[in-house]
């Protein structure tokens, strides 16, 4: 399985959501979305995105169903 954090570097959102995903002891990859353009294009200001295998589990907040999927 093969987590993904998609955000910015600016983003308290998704600080807030990479924070959750220590404290569930989940491990992800961060991806700045302002580091490609092909997704900067795609999810615009719409992140935090949280993606696991390449599909979106989350936008924005880190739910508890949200976890339950990762696990």
């Amino acid at each position: 399985m093969k987590v993904k954090l998609l955000g910015r570097a600016w983003c308290h959102l998704c600080e807030e959501m990479a924070q959750g995903l220590r404290a569930a002891g989940i491990d992800f990859e961060e991806v700045d979305v302002d580091s490609d353009p092909r997704l900067e294009a795609m999810y615009g200001e719409q992140v935090p995105v949280l993606l696991k295998d390449g599909a979106e589990v989350c936008r924005h907040r880190l739910t508890a169903e949200a976890i339950a999927k990762l696990r």
